[in-house]
Order: C-alpha cells, then sequence, then structure tokens
C-alpha cells in the first residue's frame, strides 16, 4: 500500500502533453518577466515523464523570482521542487524545500501555498512511518486550506490524510476521509482526483475483506488515472488488485498484474514502486517454487529500495521540527507576556502623574479579579483535556517527559457494522448517536478510575494504571467493560430517535509509553505494544462481548468467571491465546 500526492494549486491535471508543447515555446527562449515565470511554473508542473527535467524547470524557477524579487513563484518554485525531489527519492531535500515554501506562503499570506506545503510535508513524514508529526501536519494542512478557494488542495490533503490512517490501519476513519475528498473532487469535475479515492476506498475494502467492492472500485481507479498518464498510483493499485487474484487462488492473473506494475514503475523510474513490485514477483515466484527468479526479483527490490534515499533521516528530523516549533511557540508566549507587562506599566505611570490613585486601586482589583477568573478557566479546560499531575507538569516545565509504565490495562471499543451504517446515516444524526454512547462511556470511566486517552472515529480508548499506578488497574477495567455492554444492551432497541449498534470489547495488560503530542490543542496518548494487542483483542471479539488477553486473565481470573477460546490467529502477531468475561 502507498501514500498518493497531488501537486496543489492548480484546477487541472498534469498533462505531459501540455509540457511537451510548452517546451517549444521555452527553447524560444521568447518570454519575459512574470510570462516566462508562468512557464517554468507550468513546464516543472507537467512534467511527468522526465522528474530530472522537471527539477531543472524548478531550479531555474527558483533562481529567477529571486532575481526578479517575485516572492509568490518562488514559493511556487520550492513547491514543485520539492514535489519533485520527494517523487525522485529525496525525502531529505524534499522535505527543507516544503518548509521553505511554507515560510514564504505564511510570510507572504499564499494561503494556498502554505497549507499546500505544509500537507506535503504531512505526506513525507506519513511515508516515512511518523504519523506523530505526520497527522499534526495534515491538521494544518486542512485547517489552513479551508480558508481558501483551492479545494482540489483541500481535498487532495483530505485524501492523503485518510492514507495515513489506511496505512495505519484505521479503515472507518479513513473510508470517511475518503468519501469527503471524492465528494469534493465530484463537485469539481476533477476526473484525477475521483481517481485516486475510488483506489483508496478499494484499499479500503481490499483490508475489510469485502474483495468484490475492492475490484470494482480500484478497477475503475486505474482507468481513470491511465486516461490521465498518472502512473505512479496505478503501479500501487495493480499491486493490491495482484493481492486480490491471489487471494481468489487465481496465481496467473496476479503474476499478470505484478509483472504490470514493475513495468510502469521501470517506465517511468519511480523507484519505490520499483521495489515494491520486485518484492511482490518474489514472493510469487517463491511460492511456486522458483527460487532462483524468486532470488533475483528480490536482490532487485534490495538495491531498489535503498536507493531511496534518506527515510531514516527524515525520522530523525521530524521530532527536531516540532522542538523547533513549540520553543518558538514559548518565544511568542514570552514576548506577548512581555509586552501585557510593559502596557501595565505604562498604564501605572500615566494614572500615577495624573495623580488618579483611587483609580489605579480599583483597576489594579478588577484586574487581578479578572486574571484570577481567566486563570480558574484555563486550569478547568486543561484538566479537562489532560490529567492533572500532566497538567502541573506542562504548567511548571512548559513541557511534558514521556513516561514509561510497566503494568497498564488499555481497553478499546469499536461499533458493529458501523462503516456499513454510516454510508446511509445523516452526518448531524450519526454524531449524535456517537456522542450518545460515548458520554455514557465517560461516566463510566470516570467512576471506575479510567482515563480517557481518544476517541477514533466510532473506537473508544481508555486504560488504568495512569497517570498514576493502580493495583487494581485490570479489575476497575473489567468492572468498567462490564457497565458499557449492559448499558449498550440496554439501549439496543431504544426508541429515541438514535441509531443503535452492538459493541465489540478487547482488553490487554502491558507495559506503555505514555506523554502528550503537539504543540496546541495538547492530546494525552499512550503507545507500544500493550495499545497494539488490545486492539487486536477487540477487533478479534463478538458483538456484546468482552475479549481479553493471557495477560489480562492472569490477573483477574479469580475474580471474574472467563471462558478460554482458544488461540486465535492475529494478523502479524501469531496465535495469542483469548479469553470471553462471562
Amino acid at each position: 500500500m502507498g501514500f498518493f500526492y497531488f501537486i496543489s494549486g492548480h484546477l487541472c491535471a498534469q498533462d505531459q502533453g501540455i509540457a511537451d508543447s510548452l517546451l517549444r515555446i521555452y527553447k524560444s527562449d521568447t518570454l519575459q518577466g512574470r510570462a516566462k515565470l508562468q512557464l517554468l511554473s507550468d513546464l516543472s508542473f507537467n512534467e511527468i515523464k522526465d522528474y530530472k527535467q522537471g527539477l531543472v524547470y524548478a531550479e531555474e524557477l527558483i533562481t529567477l523570482s529571486i532575481e526578479k524579487g517575485d516572492n509568490y513563484y518562488l514559493s511556487q518554485g520550492y513547491f514543485q521542487k520539492g514535489s519533485t525531489q520527494r517523487l525522485l527519492g529525496e525525502l531529505d531535500e524534499a522535505i527543507t524545500s516544503f518548509f521553505k515554501c511554507a515560510e514564504i506562503a505564511k510570510k507572504d499570506n499564499f494561503i494556498t501555498y502554505e497549507g499546500s506545503s505544509y500537507g506535503a510535508i504531512a505526506d513525507i513524514y506519513a511515508v516515512s512511518k511518523n504519523y506523530k508529526n505526520a497527522m499534526h501536519y495534515y491538521h494544518k494542512a486542512i485547517g489552513t486550506l479551508r480558508k481558501s478557494n483551492d479545494s482540489v488542495a483541500l481535498a487532495s490533503y483530505i485524501l492523503n490524510a485518510g492514507d495515513a490512517l489506511l496505512n495505519n490501519k484505521k479503515y472507518d476513519s479513513a473510508f470517511l476521509y475518503f468519501k469527503e475528498s471524492k465528494q469534493l473532487f465530484e463537485k469539481l469535475n476533477y476526473r484525477m482526483g475521483v481517481g485516486y479515492s475510488l483506489g483508496n476506498i478499494g484499499m479500503v475494502y481490499a483490508n475489510t475483506g469485502n474483495k468484490q467492492q475492492a475490484e470494482k472500485n480500484i478497477n475503475a481507479a486505474i482507468k481513470i488515472l491511465e486516461d490521465a498518464q498518472d502512473y505512479y498510483p496505478i503501479c500501487v493499485y495493480l499491486i493490491s488488485m495482484c493481492d486480490i487474484y491471489l487471494e481468489k487462488g487465481d496465481r496467473k492473473t496476479a503474476l499478470d498484474y505484478a509483472l504490470r506494475s514493475l513495468q510502469l514503475a521501470l517506465n517511468y523510474d519511480l523507484k519505490a514502486q520499483i521495489s515494491d513490485a520486485n518484492l511482490k514477483l518474489s514472493e510469487l515466484y517463491e511460492q511456486e517454487g522458483n527460487q532462483k527468479l524468486s532470488l533475483m526479483y528480490y536482490k532487485n527490490h534490495i538495491a531498489f529500495r535503498d536507493s531511496v534515499n534518506n527515510i531514516a533521516s527524515v525520522q530523525k528530523i521530524a521530532d527536531l521540527r516540532t522542538d523547533y516549533e513549540v520553543s518558538q511557540k514559548q518565544i511568542e508566549v514570552d514576548l506577548l507576556n512581555q509586552q501585557k507587562r510593559n502596557q501595565r506599566i505604562i498604564l501605572v505611570s500615566m494614572y500615577i502623574i495624573f495623580g488618579l490613585t483611587v483609580i489605579i486601586l480599583g483597576t489594579l482589583y478588577w484586574y487581578y479579579r479578572t486574571i484570577s477568573r481567566e486563570k480558574k478557566r484555563s486550569e478547568s479546560l486543561l484538566l479537562n483535556i489532560l490529567p492533572e499531575e500532566t497538567a502541573k507538569e506542562l504548567k511548571i516545565n512548559g513541557s511534558v517527559e514521556a513516561v514509561q509504565f510497566d503494568e497498564v490495562t488499555v481497553l478499546f471499543t469499536d461499533f458493529v457494522s458501523f462503516s456499513k451504517y454510516a454510508e446511509h446515516i445523516k452526518p448531524n444524526q450519526l454524531v449524535k448517536s456517537i456522542d450518545f454512547y460515548f458520554r455514557k462511556f465517560d461516566e463510566i470511566t470516570t467512576k471506575f478510575g479510567l482515563e480517557k486517552i481518544k476517541t477514533i472515529g466510532d473506537s473508544y480508548m481508555c486504560a488504568c494504571g495512569l497517570p498514576a499506578p493502580d493495583p487494581s488497574h485490570a479489575k476497575h477495567v473489567i468492572l468498567a467493560a462490564k457497565e458499557m455492554i449492559a448499558f449498550v444492551n440496554e439501549s439496543l432497541y431504544a426508541n429515541d430517535g438514535l441509531n443503535h449498534f452492538e459493541v465489540r470489547i478487547g482488553v490487554h495488560t502491558g507495559p506503555v509509553i505514555a506523554g502528550i503530542v503537539g504543540i496546541k490543542k495538547w492530546q494525552y496518548d499512550i503507545w507500544g505494544d500493550t495499545v497494539n494487542i488490545a486492539s487486536r483483542m477487540e477487533s478479534k471479539s463478538e458483538p456484546g462481548r468482552i475479549n481479553i488477553s493471557e495477560t489480562t486473565y492472569s490477573i483477574i481470573n479469580h475474580q471474574f468467571q472467563c471462558e478460554f477460546r482458544g488461540e486465535i490467529e492475529v494478523k502479524n502477531r501469531g496465535s495469542l491465546k483469548m479469553y470471553f468475561v462471562v
């Protein structure tokens, strides 16, 4: 599976034919001023046959824009340079170009290029599997682009955020993002965007077991993208078709799709796709027992994989970039506080000059009363977002250190068939229904001392044993889970005008790392293998049941009656012992 990217800011798709026709004008060297800058911008954008040549156009655009002091085209030049570098696998250089574009665009209020740069930065973090930073910049991109008139760019990064969720196996959330992007592209009659959205929706179907819908959507996407001569996503979709036919047992057709993907990638020098196609062919020939061909394709996979530069470097600089933004934000806060102090000094001095001592005292009294009220309000809001201990550390130090907890019990819930119903329910009705359940879940977690972590689509995640250790963490989570199940079952047939669902619950106990992420709208979150296994427990549960791991069972089996389910195969984890709480 791969990430797909649009070069935003244009209401038309990239077209090699346009680049070929513009090349004649470029070679004639008759254009001057902004006309030449626009020519270079169009050439760089539309050159999809020879990415290295596209990079040459972008570099020339940057040089001329600097000479002429034209920041609009300078921001375009850096954006298109970064886009081409990314396609060539030069990720470290690409991310530097996008940050330069964002800096220029923000300073000169070029909203589309500012938002698109944040989205492109998010794309690179996502392909580097740094999902924390990726989602941070996707939110910045989407929030910025909603203030612009560029619906193509907005739809593109909504699509790409869905890609990040898809690759992170958040299928329900990814489906909603893809659905919104498809609707936006259809309103614009932007066929290539519709093709991307259809293909990605097909990937969601493929990953959730609906192979027929997956094949239908992906074939429709390939047809649209072939017409547009956009071969990068087609290579990825062809590998998905290979997997679908492999599951059907049609190895010949699966092999044809993999070979077709490789040939397209070779034709257009798409290194990452060349690597992926070689790996798939190696796997196919190994399954057939043809070790010679399998080894040959595997060697090719390694060679092209290593040619995609700087993935590790991008991962390392991601956190450095975030730390830098936090420090810059703190500088802004300090300056603002200094300005307030200076204003107060000037105000007091003026009142002293005029001798209005009584007014000074009254004003100061009112001022400090207001500050006190606002402080209490701010503290209340902060405690509604973060645990009390974490909020105190943030106020004292201005940052929060990540903490490891050796034993925490994590709970996941998920509503059964939510994605299926979501297609037919009005958005307002859907939100009201989810809110009905999550409000009650909040009450239950508070009652048993659990820490709510977050909601992801229709999934609710909480944990016990942090930020303060709790020796009865597993017991409290099971009690909360049983009360959640009871509430959902009681509400199932309620005649209250809401949509009701059955729920699955999964629980696992183990070590986690906890902390906060981002520089604003802070979110307390947890990471580690324990979280992944708890999520697997939920996905392998059944409607109305609480599925727990062997680790949790060993802690609570003397307090709760449990039913052994046996060893169940879990994706990427092998066989795990599971139990239902009776």
